[in-house]
C-alpha cells in the first residue's frame, strides 16, 4: 500500500508531462500544415530537409557521443542515387527513388561505420572526414553524377503514380510527411531501451561494456540509422530542388550540420530543427543583403557567441529554464 501511495504522484507527473508533450507535438503539426500559406513553400522545404539532416546527425552526436565529420557523404549519396534514377528512368515514382537513395546511404553507412567505430574521439572524426573526402572525389569522377556540373532537371514525378508533385504546395506536404516520419524514427529511437543504452555508452563506455552490452554493435546501429536518415534528407532535397550537386558532398556541408546541431542544442530532440531553421534563415536573408559575401563570417561569429553565452544551445537553455521554473 505504501508503494502505491509513493508511485501515484510520480505517475501523475509523468501523465501530465506526456499530455504537455503530445499537445506540443500536435501544435507543431498544425503549424506545419498551415505554414505554406504564410511563407514561401520552397524555403520551408529547404528548412525541413536540413532539419531532418540535423536530426540524423544529432542522433549520433547527441545520444551516442560520436562526432562525425563525414555526414555530407550520406546526404550526397542519397541525393545522387535518387537524382540519377529519376532522371534515367522517367517511369520511376519519387517515393521509390527516395527509398533506393536512402538504401544506398544505409549501405554506405554500414561500410563507413564498420571502419570508423573502431576509433574514438578525434580519431573517429578524422576517419569519417577522410572517408567522406574519398566519396567527394569519387563523385567528381563518377559518370552518373555529372561531375562538377551535377545533375540538373531531376523530375519530381507523380507520388504513387497519382499525385503530381510539380506544385510546390503538394511537394511541401510530401516533404513535411517525410520529415515527420524521420523525426518520429529519431524520437522513438531516443526513448527506447536502445536509446538508453546509447546514452550509457556516451556517458561511460567502459561501464556499459562491464554491464555486458556489445558497445560496437550499438554504435554501428546508431551510425547506420543516422546515415539512412541523412540519405533520406538528401534524396528529398534533390527532388525538391531538382538538383544534385557536389555542394552536398563537400566537407563544408558536414561542418554546417554540426553548426546547426550545436546552435539548436545537441542532445535535444528539437534543437537540430531550431538550429537548421536559424542557419537556413540567416543564409537566406544575408544572401539578399550587402553582407552576402560575409555569410560564413557572420555565422561563425553567431556560433562563437552562442557557445560562449549558452553552451547547451538555444533549446537546451530554454529547457533548463523551463525545468527550473515549472518543476
Amino acid at each position: 500500500m505504501a508503494t502505491t501511495q509513493t508511485l501515484t504522484p510520480v505517475m501523475e507527473r509523468q501523465r501530465r508531462a506526456n499530455m504537455r508533450r503530445n499537445a506540443f507535438y500536435l501544435l507543431l503539426i498544425v503549424v506545419g500544415l498551415l505554414a505554406p500559406f504564410v511563407a514561401y513553400p520552397v524555403f520551408l522545404m529547404k528548412v525541413l530537409t536540413f532539419a531532418l539532416f540535423a536530426c540524423a546527425f544529432n542522433l549520433l552526436l547527441g545520444y551516442a557521443g560520436l562526432l562525425s565529420f563525414g555526414h555530407a557523404a550520406f546526404l550526397a549519396t542519397g541525393g545522387y542515387v535518387t537524382g540519377y534514377l529519376l532522371s534515367s528512368y522517367p517511369g520511376l515514382t519519387p517515393e521509390l527513388g527516395i527509398l533506393v537513395g536512402t538504401g544506398a546511404a544505409v549501405l554506405l553507412g554500414i561500410a563507413f561505420g564498420a571502419l570508423a567505430i573502431r576509433r574514438q574521439g578525434i580519431y573517429f572524426a578524422m576517419v569519417t572526414l577522410a572517408l567522406a573526402q574519398l566519396m567527394f572525389f569519387f563523385y567528381i569522377q563518377a559518370p552518373f553524377t555529372g561531375g562538377e556540373d551535377g545533375l540538373h532537371g531531376v523530375p519530381r514525378g507523380n507520388l504513387f503514380g497519382l499525385i503530381s508533385l510539380r506544385s510546390n504546395l503538394a511537394m511541401y506536404y510530401f516533404v513535411f510527411a517525410i520529415f515527420l516520419i524521420g523525426f518520429a524514427i529519431v524520437q522513438r529511437a531516443v526513448h527506447s531501451p536502445f536509446g538508453q543504452v546509447l546514452k550509457a555508452i556516451r556517458e561511460n563506455e567502459p561501464r556499459a561494456v562491464s554491464l555486458g552490452y556489445n558497445v560496437d554493435a550499438y554504435k554501428l546501429l546508431a551510425f547506420v540509422i543516422s546515415a539512412g536518415l541523412a540519405g533520406l534528407a538528401g534524396s528529398t532535397k534533390t527532388i525538391v530542388f531538382q538538383l544534385a550537386s557536389l555542394t552536398d558532398a563537400h566537407w563544408h556541408m558536414s561542418g554546417e550540420v554540426i553548426l546547426m546541431t550545436l546552435l539548436g542544442g545537441v542532445g535535444t530532440l528539437f534543437g537540430p530543427v531550431v538550429g537548421a531553421g536559424l542557419v537556413v534563415s540567416l543564409q537566406h536573408m544575408l544572401a539578399q543583403s550587402p553582407l552576402g559575401n560575409w555569410i560564413n563570417v557572420i555565422l561563425g561569429l553567431i556560433f562563437v557567441i552562442c557557445v560562449l553565452s549558452f553552451r547547451s544551445g538555444i533549446v537546451g537553455e530554454i529547457t533548463k529554464l523551463y525545468r527550473k521554473n515549472f518543476k
